[in-house]
């Protein structure tokens, strides 16, 4: 950031993308999830090679972009385009956020076995988790309105998307009573 372009660093809309939208999830994932989350199981050293060089290289890109590249106008912050980002973004944290309350709730301690999530998102999905962090970073690239953005979010969707309509099926196959009605990722659609 002290190394930047100042018409980058000293603008607001770069601010609040860089470090308001993208530290604030990252801060949320790295820290205040890991901290919650219970009992997590085994990860695969490839799944956390694989995860740490996407998060380093894309963490670089958002930045350097951010802070070298990317200069806005003094009234971007004004923009209903940027608030349309700011806001999807806002509402994908919230759906992010209390679907990872919910699953962490899901188990008691000392219970082990799998539970159907209930509440939140989960009424109409699955993956509300998953959708929740799309929906993150999609706004995240609404507002940035610059290819690292939508690159991104491009990503997201294709990585955790799957995982999504994945776990679905699992869930409908471990479970007689799982709600019919209830879709993998998209409510009402997928």
């Amino acid at each position: 950031w002290w190394a930047g372009d100042p018409r980058c660093t000293g603008n607001w809309a770069n601010r609040i993308l860089l470090w308001g939208m993208f530290g604030t999830h990252y801060v949320n994932r790295s820290f205040i999830f890991a901290i919650r989350i219970k009992a997590p199981k085994p990860i695969p050293v490839s799944t956390l090679i694989a995860t740490f060089l996407f998060c380093a290289v894309n963490g670089y890109v958002q930045a350097r972009y951010l802070t070298q590249f990317r200069v806005y106008e003094e009234d971007a912050v004004l923009s209903p385009v940027f608030w349309l980002g700011v806001a999807v973004f806002a509402a994908g944290m919230y759906v992010n956020v209390s679907s990872d309350n919910a699953l962490a709730r899901l188990r008691k301690p000392g219970e082990t076995g799998y539970k159907i999530p209930q509440g939140g998102m989960f009424s109409l999905v699955s993956g509300a988790n998953f959708l929740g962090e799309i929906l993150e970073w999609t706004g995240y690239a609404i507002a940035m309105q610059g290819l690292p953005g939508a690159t991104f979010a491009f990503t997201t969707l294709c990585s955790i998307g799957p995982r999504a309509v994945q776990h679905h099926r699992w869930y409908k196959e471990k479970f007689e009573d799982y709600p019919p009605e209830r879709k993998a990722l998209i409510p009402y659609l997928l």
